[in-house]
């Protein structure tokens, strides 16, 4: 039986790790005693079989043309500056071979490829945070979702920016050759932990704006610190410095948002964390987050991740 094949599209700028991070954890799965039979054969093409210059200046030698590749098992489009204004010859294969491969994906800004040759429209995808409004813009039938690692979506997945092509290769691994070869691939590149596809892209002290008013810069550090505190707005403004109604006004201006979404923002990802790594019970963490109770705690997790905190420990659990 023939192993099945993993394309890898190669173009003119493409981000080197969107290839080289998911190509090695397929590799990977080749060495795994009892698998080498199972796992997949990588191949990379060009559309014309011409070496590429990757976006950091490595030269990529591919192994055929796009016109010569057989059949597809999985198809990985990876991302890059070469996708603003992707390869015409690139879309059009794309468009012909990608319906007839059992499973299709895009890393980081390779989206931008499979909504140009309409294989995302009607359904949701991701793609690297700094790019989620572009692509929502330019395709507006696709839904856009800038919060998970990775999205599936029937045969589709699409994937944030740059490693996370890792964590998407690692979920293909597993849907074919199980967790336990997935982990042990996981190990060998020194991954701490493999991130399921419902981890937000980054956190919540990374996707905020940091204030310029020294005044509300370490305000945000210390609503971060003291999630259990008194947060309302007359609070932190008297503790800034403000009046409520001027802090409200400044602190959107400079943060990118409410005083009230960010203290929410913040207590969620505490929530979070000590979900993830602590022995504490829903009760405590709920008290220490500053939610005060387990029903508000559960609503708050239903309303922005679909899912109660029990299931949210249960699925991404980091400790034993």
């Amino acid at each position: 039986m023939d192993r099945p094949t993993v394309l890898f599209p190669l173009f003119d700028r493409v981000q080197s790790l969107d290839v080289t991070g998911p190509l090695e954890v397929f590799h990977g799965a080749a060495s795994i005693p009892g698998h080498a039979h199972r796992a997949p054969r990588v191949v990379t093409a060009s559309p014309d079989g011409a070496p590429v210059r990757t976006d950091s200046g490595l030269t990529l030698l591919p192994d055929t043309a796009l016109d010569r590749v057989g059949a597809i098992d999985t198809l990985v489009v990876p991302g890059g500056p070469g996708t603003r204004t992707p390869d015409p010859r690139l879309v059009t294969w794309v468009a012909e071979r990608a319906p007839h491969a059992r499973r299709v994906a895009s890393v980081c800004t390779g989206a931008f490829v499979l909504a140009e040759a309409g294989l995302l429209d009607g359904r949701r995808a991701t793609t690297h945070w700094d790019h989620c409004a572009t692509l929502a813009r330019r395709f507006p039938d696709i839904t856009v979702d800038p919060d998970p690692i990775f999205v599936r979506d029937g045969p589709l997945t699409t994937s944030a920016g740059v490693t996370a092509g890792i964590d998407l290769a690692l979920a293909l691994v597993e849907d074919d050759l199980g967790a336990d070869a997935a982990l042990l691939i996981a190990r060998h590149l020194v991954m701490f932990l493999r991130r399921p596809s419902g981890q937000a892209q980054f956190s919540t002290h990374l996707a905020t704006r940091t204030a310029r008013r020294p005044a509300l810069r370490d305000l945000q550090h210390w609503i971060a610190d003291n999630p259990a505190a008194d947060l309302s707005v007359p609070a932190l403004a008297e503790r800034a410095g403000f009046s409520p109604r001027q802090f409200s006004r400044l602190f959107t201006a400079e943060v990118g948002t409410t005083p009230g979404r960010h203290v929410e923002r913040v207590r969620l990802e505490t929530a979070r964390r000590l979900l993830q790594e602590s022995d504490d019970g829903v009760t405590a963490i709920a008290r220490a987050c500053g939610l005060g109770t387990d029903e508000a705690l559960r609503r708050a997790f239903v309303r922005s991740l679909g899912c109660t905190p029990t299931e949210y420990r249960n699925r991404f659990r980091t400790t034993t």
